[in-house]
């Protein structure tokens, strides 16, 4: 029940206290949690910016709808994905498997050419729906372990992506913006979330049953 109960303690934080910093030991096993996330055939689609620098989380605030989170939080993270599928990244990552398992290159070449089989024939805005997806399920990955640490998160997808990607230059580099994950500790005395009852359907409703 320990994971149950730190999904209830959650919440998204709306008011940081930017006096207290989070201890690099705790960001280290938030990212390594998203790290070690499931992606869709093992690709690791996405990767994980950790932002500190003041000035630079001062110049996210107005790309992110002017939310204040994002300069009092003590780490910034941004979830960023491949733009797109290419021959190179799907056999760089195989490459890369079949060397730490110790087989063969090209031992699962029949896989891999259907991957870009599917993928290759896809529009970049195809691909790049693919792979955010994934971004998604480490950035889950991500929030859960903050809360097993007491470490408090807020998610956010409301931020302008294409200006964030420009001052990240994340384009040349062959990524995308996806998601914005704060980190920090709660300003109890001034978040008015904070005292709220969480709120979620029950779980009659929630759960369908075909039985």
């Amino acid at each position: 029940m320990a994971l149950l109960d730190d999904l209830k303690w959650r919440y998204a934080t709306k008011k940081y206290d930017p006096t207290k910093k989070v201890a690099q030991e705790d960001v280290d096993k938030i990212i390594e949690a998203a790290r070690l996330a499931p992606t869709s055939s093992g690709l690791q689609q996405f990767r994980v910016i950790v932002i500190t620098n003041q000035e630079l989380k001062d110049k996210i605030v107005p790309i992110a709808r002017d939310q204040q989170i994002v300069a009092d939080c003590s780490h910034l993270l941004v979830f960023v994905a491949w733009d797109k599928y290419t021959t190179e990244r799907i056999d760089g990552q195989y490459d890369f498997i079949t060397d730490e398992r110790e087989l063969p290159r090209g031992r699962f070449g029949s896989y891999t050419d259907r991957l870009k089989s599917l993928y290759l024939s896809q529009t970049s805005d195809e691909n790049f729906v693919h792979t955010a997806r994934q971004a998604y399920i480490g950035f889950g990955m991500a929030i859960a372990q903050a809360a097993e640490l007491k470490v408090d998160s807020t998610p956010m997808e409301g931020f302008n992506p294409n200006m964030l990607d420009e001052l990240l230059d994340l384009r040349s580099k062959g990524l995308r913006s996806v998601l914005l994950l704060p980190l920090g500790y709660r300003d109890a005395e001034n978040d008015w979330l904070e005292k709220m009852k969480k709120v979620r359907k029950s779980t009659d409703e929630f759960v369908i049953h075909y039985k």
